[in-house]
């Protein structure tokens, strides 16, 4: 007997910031063996930018994997700012519609589902509306469409529009999120601080692709076109203390600008230790570099060993003579002799960089000086006195490069440094930088005015803007205000300035991932200082604080995982290196395998640009101090909610917690519970992690555990969060 499909619509929560993907949850309608399963085969969110509208459609294909036939409800969660337009549930080439409830109804069995699954998807979820659909018969071997839309008035923060979708984590289903914007003149650069995009201007329309995996929360900024940049400025601020702040500024995609001429120098290590597959690849990386010369640029080719070999004398123009005569030198590259890193140095700062050009110098080494000056410190500060207006970018090829030397020389001249693995391709470490310098926008950047006081920014020396990427400033703010943040650069030889429209204000739950994103850009620096200069018990308590307030695992963080009384161990590790004065800790080895990923990882983790990055990144750096821990203790570790967690006696114990700070405890998913999530929805993704748990905060803590109260007395919940908050 065939039954008949119900589809049943709730309205969402007013207070809902967020939308989600969907899921589905199952009962069998006859008892077989084996029980069904019903998944989710793909999901796919398509918005379309009108103006200040953005109109959602969410198609999503689940699959009934069982032996048996199965009855599923489909949950969906909504923001609660959206305009809800229909939902379809097909039944073969049937489409069906649905109603709508009341809006309480929808948090009542939303919480109800949170309770009964405990999902920490959902869990992080809490608060949202929902719309719920019953979808009957679920043949074993069918695939069930639905297709949901609704429209979503963007807000507006400064100088751009600001768009979220809660991709969600459910499953493993490949999720594809993609925005079109018809009105693309309108819209400069794009940017994601959460997750990597890829755009296309195409017909009239920009198409941004957010890069798979698209999970968690996707935030996209629109920035609106103003003149040479499209920029906006971000803010997020917890009362009592200095706020954080996002500025994002982008050149437009098409060309309004002069291209800069350019130098470039080439400076590639030849030596024994290049030979066979890393000279191939130096090879490569070079005449790859070549093809990216233009009429007008110029360039030097610079090859070192025990000695230091030009292909010219000076800078040769660019030509289809001189570019066929430098392709013969590249060729004619061997590997042999050892590494005079002083001498090749010298000679790529041996001329004055012009100021009516640009000079990049390219520097690539796989070894440690051998000939010459040996002392990596002495050999980066005799450079730093002659870079003048040269900018360095350094590639350190494989795991015996000397990282304090290449990153020095890549700090100093205000490059970066680029570590190249040992199974990686050193042309596409190359040929990326290469691309993202290929158009110069701004260079000499800095802030000279703003409403407030900008203090920690990440990057702290601006780096050159350059078409087709976009400038990320990360940075605490102190004082409240209203106002532009006035940005000076030079164009073509010129000083010019531009303003961003900026609100800093006391208090704001708005944009939570900068305050993460700045700290692991921030750690990433002082990390990298810290090698460079050497571990200062101040740079190692800033690291540290860092790292147990946002959840970053660090190099002085990582012994929290192990056995009590390991506290020392932060000094233990950096036992090795470059002495410095009194007080100051003897920085790691600058070579070998770690120093290779910690300087890489620190590298990734400074240049930072979404949360996505940010958190590969401290994930990486995390497996790398793991490495030396214990399997039990690294099975005894969590992350979430920029909070880590221990396993102590059976209970997941914030490493920020002290037993010193009063605990509260509240019973999981009671309405205590419940009333927390909803009063700071950022303790949702820790409180995830499970119970019985303690979350840290700046003066008392929080468990959760059977026990615990379930409903907060008059003003408890109030007077416990102040304390929480810090405030």
């Amino acid at each position: 007997m065939r039954r008949t499909i119900r589809t049943l619509f709730l309205l969402a929560l007013p207070s809902a910031p967020l939308a989600s993907q969907g899921w589905i949850d199952e009962r069998p309608v006859v008892p077989v063996r084996s029980s069904p399963a019903i998944t989710r085969v793909s999901s796919t969110v398509r918005v379309v930018v009108d103006g200040r509208i953005a109109r959602f459609e969410v198609e999503e294909k689940f699959r009934n994997s069982g032996r048996g036939i199965a009855e599923g409800t489909y949950h969906y969660p909504l923001p609660g700012e959206v305009v809800f337009s229909d939902f379809s549930l097909f039944q073969g080439e049937t489409e069906l519609k649905g109603e709508m409830m009341a809006a309480e109804q929808a948090r009542s069995i939303y919480e109800g589902i949170v309770r009964q699954l405990k999902d920490p998807a959902l869990i992080t979820l809490v608060g949202h509306g929902l719309i719920r659909a019953q979808v009957f018969p679920i043949q074993p071997g069918e695939t069930r469409t639905v297709i949901l839309r609704y429209t979503q008035l963007m807000p507006r923060d400064g100088n751009a529009l600001h768009l979220r979708y809660a991709a969600g984590s459910r499953g493993d289903a490949p999720v594809a999120v993609r925005f079109e914007i018809p009105r693309e003149t309108e819209i400069a650069t794009p940017y994601s601080p959460t997750h990597p995009i890829s755009t296309a201007r195409r017909n009239g329309v920009l198409h941004v692709t957010v890069k798979p995996p698209a999970r968690g929360d996707i935030d996209l900024i629109l920035p609106l076109r103003r003149g040479l940049l499209g920029g906006t400025v971000l803010t997020h601020a917890n009362a009592g203390e200095d706020g954080y702040a996002l500025l994002f500024l982008a050149p437009p995609a098409s060309g309004e600008t002069a291209i800069v001429p350019r130098d470039l120098t080439f400076v590639v290590d030849v030596s024994g230790s290049m030979s066979g597959v890393k000279m191939e690849q130096a090879r490569t990386a070079l005449r790859q570099a070549l093809t990216s010369l233009r009429p007008g640029d110029r360039f030097r080719l610079i090859a070192f060993s025990s000695g230091v070999r030009h292909f010219r004398d000076g800078f040769t123009a660019v030509n289809s003579r001189t570019l066929t005569e430098a392709r013969e030198f590249v060729n004619a590259l061997a590997a042999t002799g050892g590494t005079n890193l002083e001498g090749a140095v010298n000679a790529a700062l041996s001329d004055r960089a012009d100021a009516e050009r640009m000079s990049l110098v390219f520097l690539m080494s796989d070894g440690v000086p051998s000939v010459g000056e040996q002392a990596p410190d002495r050999i980066a500060a005799n450079a730093a006195g002659r870079i003048g207006r040269h900018r360095i970018f350094t590639f350190g090829v494989g795991h015996d490069v000397n990282t304090y030397l290449l990153d020095r020389l890549a700090v100093e001249g205000r490059g970066t440094a680029t570590y190249v693995a040992p199974e990686a391709n050193v042309s596409d470490a190359v040929g990326g930088v290469l691309t993202k310098l290929s158009r110069p926008a701004l260079s000499d950047l800095r802030i000279v005015s703003a409403p407030v006081r900008f203090i920690d920014q990440a990057p702290t020396a601006l780096p050159d803007l350059f078409y087709g990427e976009e400038l990320v400033i990360l940075s605490r703010y102190r004082g409240t205000g209203d106002g532009p943040v006035v940005i000076e650069g030079s164009r073509n030889g010129r000083r010019e300035r531009f303003e961003i429209a900026g609100r800093f204000v006391r208090n704001t739950n708005d944009n939570e991932y900068i305050a993460p994103l700045w700290a692991s850009r921030r750690i990433g620096e002082l990390s990298r200082q810290a090698r460079i200069e050497g571990a200062s018990a101040e740079l190692i308590a800033q690291i540290r604080e860092l790292g147990l307030r946002y959840g970053i695992l660090t190099e002085y963080t990582s012994y929290l995982v192990q056995e009590p009384g390991a506290a020392n161990l932060a000094t233990d590790r950096i036992s090795n290196g470059l002495t410095r004065q009194p007080g100051v800790v003897a920085a790691p080895s600058a070579s070998g395998a770690q120093a290779f990923e910690s300087a890489r990882s620190d590298a990734a983790m400074s240049r930072s640009s979404t949360l996505a990055e940010a958190r590969d990144q401290a994930a990486s750096k995390q497996a790398t101090a793991a490495r030396g821990v214990s399997l039990r203790a690294r099975a005894e570790m969590k992350s979430g909610g920029n909070h880590t967690f221990v396993l102590r006696k059976g209970v997941w114990t914030d490493v920020a917690h002290t037993d010193s700070m009063t605990t509260t405890t509240i019973a999981p998913y009671s309405p205590a519970w419940f009333a927390i999530v909803k009063a700071r929805p950022a303790l949702a993704e820790a409180l995830a992690i499970g119970d019985p748990l303690v979350v840290a905060g700046k003066r008392v803590s929080l468990k959760v555990a059977a026990g615990g109260l379930t409903e907060w007395k008059a003003n408890a919940m109030e007077r416990f969060l102040k304390d929480f908050d810090g405030r």
